[in-house]
């Protein structure tokens, strides 16, 4: 039996996942907060376990990370995480500790002894900052939603309760920055006819190349993908790169899903240069099975998938090289990109797409997108706090 760790309410108690059992128990307590919710979409529980073990995710690899479940009354009532990530103190040298996987009942004491255990665990390895959440990393699920709590989570994005946010804070956890979600109905035109015809003479360029990705050569495509993005991406709060390890474990977890109308990739000079990456929304297809695929629900995914498709779709990465960014051929290409691929998602019966997410601070792409037509519909943030 795993030892329990108690709050200063004997109500609720804290019990550190160490078995089959726990992992279990924290899987299920991801879904507690959402009873009576209708926007609530569970993510499927085999890939969040396989997110959870060092064995299948790499970005776990030589990080120490833990997991806890609170009970209040005996009862499952909330969950959280703490890892300190080697790629994020290699990078910031700030001694930061992250926290994740945050669900909880609307209980201050839940809150209270939940954000105790990982901070505790945080000073232990001499963290002097937490902040979060993270889930694991900023490259993949990441922030505590805010605004936006009408319409469900499409797929690797978080959901959240309106009351995680006063209880966060409550705690002594201030804002880090702040992320948006966008809202765009897909429609053929989208850019204004001079927009449109600045894009087209610029690519028109006989150094200019455009193509979707080579599904026969999967892996090496998603390697320069993550070059590219490893690139563009540098300078953006929070950054860690992609390993190889991390890079052929997302080329894996990609390929079921893919389209390879989904991904485009520019080139500039002979040289890889940009790149928008779409995914279906899964959400859409696993709306009511709980996060279960077994025994059936994987028949009724695939033929959603490939026969019925999916009506949404979202767009979780798109990147320009530094050395193009601000520069015509650079702004024409995600122009370009996003519009090859709403084109063609329009065309297989796509009614809706989310693009997500994006920094507060990245003024140019939230304005690029406006003027687009896409609009901010859901906000996330990320806290930190002194330890």
């Amino acid at each position: 039996m795993t030892a329990l760790q108690r709050s200063l309410t004997p109500a609720v108690e804290i019990r550190a996942v160490e078995t089959d059992a726990d992992r279990r128990l924290f899987l299920d307590a991801g879904a507690i907060p959402y009873s009576g919710d209708r926007t609530y979409i569970r993510p499927l529980d085999f890939e969040i376990g396989a997110r959870l073990s060092p064995k299948s995710n790499p970005a776990l690899k030589d990080a120490p990370h833990r997991l806890w479940v609170a009970f209040r009354e005996g009862r499952p009532a909330g969950r959280i995480s703490a890892i300190v990530n080697p790629l994020h103190l290699a990078r910031y040298h700030d001694d930061c500790g992250h926290f994740g996987f945050l669900e909880a009942i609307d209980d201050r004491d839940v809150f209270a002894a939940l954000f105790g255990a990982a901070e505790g665990w945080a000073r232990e390895r001499r963290m002097r900052k937490i902040a979060g959440p993270f889930s694991f990393s900023v490259n993949e699920e990441c922030g505590l939603l805010i605004d936006g709590f009408d319409s469900p989570p499409y797929v690797m994005m978080p959901h959240g309760r309106p009351w995680y946010r006063r209880h966060v804070e409550s705690l002594g956890y201030a804002k880090a920055v702040d992320t948006h979600a966008l809202s765009w109905l897909p429609e053929k035109r989208i850019m204004p006819e001079k927009r449109a015809r600045f894009i087209e003479k610029t690519l028109a360029s006989p150094r200019v190349a455009i193509r979707n990705i080579d599904m026969r050569n999967f892996e090496a495509d998603i390697k320069t993908i993550v070059g590219i993005y490893n690139d563009a991406w540098a300078d953006n709060w929070g950054f860690i790169p992609f390993t190889d390890g991390q890079a052929k474990h997302m080329a894996g977890e990609l390929r079921p899903i893919i389209e390879r109308h989904n991904i485009v990739i520019c080139s500039y000079d002979g040289e890889p240069g940009a790149f928008a990456l779409a995914l279906p929304n899964i959400n859409e297809a696993i709306s009511e099975f709980d996060g279960k695929l077994l025994p059936l629900n994987w028949a009724k995914l695939l033929w959603r998938l490939k026969v019925k498709r999916i009506s949404t779709a979202r767009m979780p990465l798109m990147g320009v090289r530094k050395k193009l960014q601000g520069k015509p051929v650079g702004v024409a290409f995600a122009y370009k990109m996003i519009d090859l691929i709403n084109s063609a998602n329009i065309d297989r019966g796509v009614t809706g797409s989310e693009l997500s997410w994006i920094l507060d601070t990245n003024t140019p792409l939230l304005a690029m997108l406006a003027d687009m037509g896409a609009k901010v519909y859901k906000t996330y943030r990320i806290y930190e706090k002194a330890l």
